[in-house]
């Protein structure tokens, strides 16, 4: 089955400016260890950032840096072993305090976690019904509306094993936002994909994140597509996880798929590449594996 087209509706809702101004994050000197004795590894290394609330902030770096070491400490997969992370101004985690695990950050993983044996349809309202947020008419109405402003309608009654990557991928994004987190957080969602199918999820995103405005926190290897897709680019360095560098995208959103050929899109590509390049040769030289 083909990709749903993108639909963008110029005119659609806009939040209130309370629910605009939610996911400002803030990390001051994060450090995390793995491991314990003469096998402890430092991942992460007294790393500080400022996320903005509402925008799309693309941390990019070698495999194996520590990227999602952070998004996971945002999450509330693990503590820091020094350094705070703040959420709208309250503690969110710190030394030996993990973050409590909540609506306000909800995942996009690498792998699809949509359940085969559901609807789309009653995949995207699942969570509000569980959590008992919602009542099951009005969590499936809610579902519907959101299917229908992603380009899914016609979607809701099939099957996730009958529809494409793509499909999938975005009706996880959807599921995601079903209960308006502060921060979507993404951590490599397309890499799986085909170059096709990636760039019709990238416009995907940003009509979505247009509609939703909540903070998008996303991780990637891809250069180009943190370029396309993030208003700020942060470089990190290789293992263990440092700011290198933070690169304004000065491109306005809506982004048309066009500007990839614009010049200064591929000076910004270049420049970015530059950047994750050297410290790519420094972790190809400490041996790191992908991860």
């Amino acid at each position: 089955m083909m990709t749903a087209p993108i639909v963008w509706k110029s005119s659609a809702r806009r939040l209130p400016a309370s629910e605009v101004r939610r996911g400002a994050i803030q990390i001051v000197d994060a450090t995390k260890f793995y491991g314990s004795g003469a096998s402890r590894v430092l991942a992460v290394d007294r790393c500080s950032l400022d996320v903005r609330a509402g925008e799309i902030f693309v941390i990019v770096g070698p495999s194996g840096c520590g990227k999602t070491t952070l998004l996971n400490a945002i999450a509330g997969f693990h503590e820091l072993d020094g350094g705070t992370i703040h959420l709208d101004g309250k503690l969110l985690c710190g030394p030996r305090q993990r973050a409590r695990l909540g609506s306000d950050r909800v995942v996009v993983f690498q792998n699809g976690a949509l359940f085969p044996w559901k609807t789309i349809l009653d995949n995207v309202a699942f969570g509000p019904i569980v959590q008992g947020t919602l009542r099951r008419a009005d969590a499936l109405a809610k579902a519907g509306q959101m299917l229908a402003d992603a380009g899914l309608r016609g979607y809701e009654r099939s099957y996730p094993g009958e529809t494409s990557s793509g499909v999938k991928r975005r009706v996880e994004i959807v599921r995601a936002l079903m209960n308006r987190p502060a921060v979507l957080l993404l951590d490599e969602p397309f890499r799986a994909l085909d170059a096709l199918t990636k760039s019709v999820m990238h416009e995907a995103l940003l009509a979505i994140h247009a509609r939703n405005r909540g903070t998008a926190l996303f991780i990637t290897h891809d250069v180009e597509e943190a370029v396309f897709l993030g208003g700020r680019v942060a470089v990190m360095t290789s293992r263990p996880c440092r700011l290198k560098k933070i690169l304004d995208v000065d491109i306005p959103y809506p982004r048309a798929r066009s500007i990839v050929t614009s010049k200064r899109f591929r000076d910004l590509v270049a420049e970015t590449t530059s950047v994750v390049h050297e410290e790519a040769l420094k972790a190809h030289a400490l041996g790191e594996k992908e991860g």
